[in-house]
């Protein structure tokens, strides 16, 4: 199996002790599933990856592309995730979600 050439983290809001601080998964159910079918519809190179908690919860829910170090913010719907990957395919990350 070949590496891929990037990686999408999205934050689940996993602690540990099940300390109920975070929202991330409880904004972004079948968000999985919806963004791995756009990946494989749009033929980008990337692997997806739930997360622990990424600690933005104020800016939640996270998803974080590497290598490029980008991490985006309110990705919540699947319009975001759609501009989201718009941007990734034209090189140009949407700066209304990203932090920083």
């Amino acid at each position: 199996m070949a590496i891929p050439e990037r990686l999408l983290l999205l934050c689940q809001s996993f602690r540990a002790k099940g300390d109920p601080r975070g929202i991330c998964h409880k904004q972004t159910e079948g968000f999985l599933q919806y963004i791995e079918e756009e990946i494989l519809d749009r033929g980008l190179d990337m692997q997806v990856i739930a997360t622990s908690c990424l600690k933005q919860c104020e800016s939640g829910p996270i998803m974080v592309i590497q290598p490029d170090n980008w991490w985006f913010k309110n990705i919540d719907s699947e319009e975001a995730v759609d501009i989201v990957l718009n941007g990734l395919e034209d090189g140009n990350p949407p700066k209304d979600y990203l932090i920083g």
